[in-house]
């Protein structure tokens, strides 16, 4: 497709979607008007530019980190320059603190009035869809009793949000919360009393995991979860000790329980930042033995190991 540069300009400044022109090595040659107010709006500056940045080369920078997106958009947008595909696509997350967010991106070649070969990159908002997509998915990844995520709901979050603190080099925690004695609760008062426990603690660990990069599970019977994205060791632990008071302060009957008369529980906690030597799997396991830990010692209380926390 061939047009006059200004032309070109003229046209892309009233698009609503966020549009860079590239040439064939990726420099950026133009950014419409939507970009620029994106990029203002989210950088926090007034004199947000583009000016002499290389848009391939901010991928590949991303890429190394271990970014998807920068992998995946680095490839593409070089399968377009090459000929190899004539168009792409991408659909990625772009989450913000305080909203979830997606967007497509589509690379298209263009070729102007002056013979200059350049490339359309276009990020099109399709959150309301997607949230819409993920609403439908989430109704097999909850909890049928407690309304929270249940396992498979925890695993998926935690690898991403794992892989979003490593590539911007933040820190993550885990808590591992079980209620202490719970079975004595069924044996005495009887299962649906034990349920409608499960219930309550379940509403209150939402209310403490309230960011797009928190997330509180049902890890399994009476043990449950909570991710804590960009969340130091000292953060994490005044939540956890937060939450220790808040489950003492429901008074919930258990009167045979050898701790105290009403429910308590014992939480394990760990973070990390992640580098070579940790994992997802050795998060989940120092957050393990610390619960186990706090059980160890008399329960209704909070552990966390000293080892690999920032």
């Amino acid at each position: 497709m061939i047009h006059s540069y200004n032309f070109l300009q003229s046209v892309l400044d009233t698009i609503s979607d966020h549009i860079v022109v590239i040439n064939n090595v990726g420099e950026i040659v133009y950014v419409n008007r939507s970009w620029i107010s994106y990029g203002q709006d989210n950088a926090h500056v007034t004199n947000f530019t583009w000016e002499g940045v290389n848009y391939l080369k901010e991928c590949d920078t991303a890429a190394v980190m271990g970014d998807d997106f920068g992998i995946h958009a680095a490839s593409g947008i070089r399968s377009v320059i090459n000929g190899d595909e004539e168009n792409f696509y991408l659909e990625y997350p772009c989450h913000s603190p305080d909203e979830k967010r997606w967007f497509m991106m589509q690379v298209a070649p263009l070729v102007t009035q002056q013979g200059a070969k350049c490339f359309v990159i276009s990020h099109k908002d399709i959150s309301e869809r997607k949230i819409a997509e993920e609403t439908v998915l989430n109704s097999s990844r909850f909890d049928g009793l407690t309304g929270i995520p249940n396992r498979r709901y925890f695993d998926d979050f935690l690898e991403d949000e794992w892989k979003r603190c490593s590539r911007l080099g933040l820190p993550i925690s885990l808590m591992m919360i079980d209620l202490d004695y719970f079975k004595l609760i069924n044996d005495t008062y009887g299962h649906q009393a034990g349920d409608q426990c499960l219930n309550v603690v379940g509403n209150l660990l939402k209310k403490l995991s309230i960011r797009p990069s928190d997330l509180c599970a049902r890890y399994g019977g009476e043990e449950f979860s909570i991710v804590y994205g960009n969340t130091t060791r000292d953060q994490a632990s005044k939540l956890a000790y937060k939450l220790l008071d808040e489950i003492r302060a429901l008074k919930i009957p258990n009167e045979n329980a050898p701790t105290l008369p009403i429910l308590t529980a014992s939480i394990g906690l760990a973070t990390m930042y992640s580098d070579n030597e940790n994992s997802v799997t050795e998060l989940i396991k120092q957050a393990d033995e610390s619960l186990y830990a706090a059980k160890r010692k008399g329960r209704n209380q909070l552990y966390f190991s000293e080892i690999n926390q920032p």
